[in-house]
């Protein structure tokens, strides 16, 4: 996998030209909402906050929309792209997700990784607002609706994967996601002592110019899409 140079970053190539380039960063934004949106031209939060449940409700409706065939396509070259970026997968403790309304569906990746004696998890919403919970799953293990009725392991003492499968709703070219609003892996990005590999995955349609990041969102380390996968260095150009 090829890695961010902090040295020489030149700009980043469009995704038609050529979608499996690394991606070069610039600074995060992490001191922008100490200084004046107005003089910045950065939105104010409540700002952000509107802009996003629109684009969230938009990106989540043609994601559904999609037609079946179009979907099973797609997953498979995501699939095809996550094993070729990141090659030792297999030998990590990996935690992905249960799909929900047109993800990237990981659970064929899944069973593959089980098969070749990868530790495998799933989150748990364990309390509102608070960081997730991973509970080792496999398959043919007793399943109980989680939120929004999403599958979870009905029990499993708690673990911490070294890589995590993050669904994207929207992405931008830095890394930043656009999730489903409940800020449940940012939250667990931060928390965790030893910041596992951040693998973002989500389709082309749903790339955009920028999600105008705020101090709390965490970027990822990789994105895919069906297109390829691109390595990104918005949190710490020295990776």
């Amino acid at each position: 996998m090829m890695e961010c140079n902090a040295a020489t970053r030149p700009a980043i190539a469009p995704p038609e030209e050529d979608p499996n380039a690394v991606v070069h960063c610039a600074s995060p934004p992490c001191f922008m909402h100490e200084l004046d949106p107005s003089w910045l031209g950065v939105l104010p939060w409540p700002e952000v906050r509107a802009w996003r449940k629109t684009e969230r409700t938009r990106l989540i409706a043609e994601r559904v929309a999609v037609p079946a065939e179009e979907r099973a396509r797609r997953d498979g070259e995501i699939t095809a792209h996550i094993r070729a970026a990141v090659p030792d997968l297999a030998r990590m403790h990996v935690g992905f997700y249960w799909p929900f309304r047109g993800e990237y569906d990981p659970r064929a990746l899944a069973r593959a990784l089980h098969r070749d004696g990868t530790r495998l998890a799933l989150p748990v919403v364990a309390e509102k607002a608070q960081p997730l919970v991973f509970r080792p799953w496999q398959p043919g293990m007793r399943m109980v609706p989680g939120v929004w009725n999403i599958p979870v392991p009905a029990e499993g003492e708690p673990v911490t994967p070294d890589a995590l499968l993050i669904p994207l709703v929207g992405f931008d070219a830095l890394g930043y996601r656009l999730g489903h609003g409940g800020g449940y892996y940012d939250r667990t990005l931060a928390a965790m002592a030893r910041k596992p590999l951040a693998i973002g995955i989500g389709f082309e349609m749903s790339r955009l110019p920028t999600i105008h990041p705020q101090p709390h969102d965490v970027p990822m380390d990789i994105i895919v899409t069906e297109r390829g996968a691109a390595r990104v260095c918005a949190a710490d150009p020295a990776r």
